[in-house]
């Protein structure tokens, strides 16, 4: 009895193998313009030393997608925005419309974010500001996590990833 179980499980995979490698092959012909295998492996690294660090790119795209290192609630000096969270994650997100729009895209085009807090407690008062930057029918995923720590003492650190236009 267990060889006729072995033998039709190992038959319900190749069936289930088959049909996805058909159903992909199916999609690709559909496809209305074919990608070039250079256009979909571009990748463009921004130039962060620019700003004054040079550890990491500010946002790299790769096709029409752009992927965004994180950002603090700090101002152009540098300096965290004063008051705590509430200002700290309103200064974040203004600094990540700044690269979006920068690169052609706009808060409308995130589709991802993960939200790093000094103190999870925090995660209310983040909210609450986090929410006015997004329209309601427009919310990107998101993740959010209580960290041991984050540069500069800030209390939250946000990245994100968005289309390009």
């Amino acid at each position: 009895m267990r060889p006729i179980k072995t033998v039709a499980y190992v038959a319900v995979v190749a069936l289930a193998l088959a049909a996805s490698a058909a159903g992909r092959t199916q999609k690709d012909k559909r496809q209305s313009k074919p990608e070039s295998k250079s256009q979909s492996s571009t990748v463009e690294y921004s130039s962060a030393a620019a700003a004054g660090n040079p550890r990491l790119s500010d946002v790299v795209r790769v096709g029409n997608m752009l992927y965004l290192s994180g950002k603090l609630g700090t101002d152009s000096s540098g300096k965290l925005a004063p008051g705590g969270i509430g200002p700290e994650t309103k200064q974040a997100l203004e600094n990540i419309r700044a690269v979006l729009e920068k690169n052609g895209s706009s808060m409308d085009n995130v589709v991802k974010c993960t939200v790093m807090l000094a103190d999870i407690k925090e995660w209310g008062d983040m909210n609450t500001v986090y929410d006015t930057f997004f329209k309601k029918e427009r919310k990107p995923a998101r993740s959010a996590f209580g960290t041991s720590g984050l540069v500069l003492g800030a209390r939250v650190e946000i990245e994100c990833m968005a289309t390009a236009k």
